[in-house]
């Protein structure tokens, strides 16, 4: 099976690949977690999706220590990548998001594989909750099945601001109907509240969340190419829509292409959406090192 990590944006928001910031007591950062989790749930490929001026850097600060453990591929999402008969518009600099980034990785993947954020720490768990199911998964059934982790949305708020989550309504059975984009997502006790307009609106902490980590089969590309050319001849503005993961699958969903089973997870989520939640995601790391979940050596544990 093969991971694929959406990296390419990550020189932007950490403002160059050399300070990407270390969250483990050795230099480890979020993403070395990551392809530890997955290694260790039996994912034995790993194509990181980079911007083509970071692969030297990137290749010395997480590739080689990947290396040793599982196929590594680069891959690079390149905003001159679009079908033909389209061309970028004059001015535009801003990336095609992370369903086109994903594209990026459609002539190296050709097995059931999983995508997720580079710089979001999603907990041994979910790995080994996708990767069951994934196993289990015909890569050639159309309708595809299709596989999301679902978080306790209380697992993956912070106490330094509000976040925006993606809240999924889901069958009886957990299949996923929909998701709901909430903005201004703040904790309540153990639950949630959402603002919208001028008034506070309750969730339920349990309520599953989407943090972007999806368990798919090779015959999303096709439809994700075909889907891109759609988002190109309907961007309302050309200078800044996106072309997002979530939105592909669940077009592919509600075409009849794909089911989604939503995954539950107890996994916690971390990530630095803030300035201040840097503090908590190395100490929350660090309590997962004194409860054995992880070597203080990360990578010597692997050996």
């Amino acid at each position: 099976m093969t991971l694929v990590i959406l990296a390419a944006g990550m020189g932007s928001r950490y403002g160059g690949m050399k300070q990407v910031d270390p969250m483990g007591p050795n230099g480890e950062f979020i993403i070395d977690y990551s392809c530890f989790d997955a290694i260790r749930s039996g994912f034995d490929k790993i194509v990181f999706v980079i911007k083509r001026e970071n692969l030297e850097v990137f290749r010395e600060t997480v590739g080689c220590r990947v290396e040793p453990y599982a196929d590594v591929k680069y891959v690079f999402q390149d905003i001159n990548d679009i079908p033909a008969g389209f061309a970028v518009p004059e001015g535009r600099v801003k990336p095609w998001g992370t369903a086109h980034a994903l594209l990026a990785a459609r002539d190296v993947v050709t097995d059931n594989f999983a995508t997720i954020n580079a710089d979001d720490f999603y907990g041994r768990d979910a790995f080994e909750v996708i990767s069951e199911k994934l196993k289990a998964a015909d890569p050639e059934k159309i309708p595809m099945n299709l596989f999301m982790a679902g978080y306790r949305l209380s697992n993956t708020l912070t106490e330094n601001g509000t976040v925006s989550r993606g809240i999924c309504r889901m069958t009886d059975d957990g299949k996923l109907i929909d998701i709901t984009e909430r903005t201004k997502i703040r904790p309540d006790g153990g639950d949630a509240e959402y603002l919208e307009g001028d008034i506070w609106y309750k969730l339920s902490g349990d309520s599953a969340a989407s943090m972007n980590f999806f368990g798919l089969t090779p015959k999303i590309f096709g439809f994700a190419e075909k889907e891109f050319e759609r988002f190109l001849g309907n961007m309302k503005d050309p200078m800044k829509d996106e072309f997002y993961l979530p939105a592909a699958v669940s077009a592919a969903m509600n075409a009849g292409l794909a089911t989604v089973e939503v995954c539950r997870t107890d996994a916690k989520w971390y990530g630095v959406t803030y300035a201040d939640d840097k503090p908590k995601v190395k100490e929350s790391i660090a309590h997962l090192i004194s409860d054995g979940i992880y070597s203080e050596k990360l990578w010597e544990s692997q050996k």
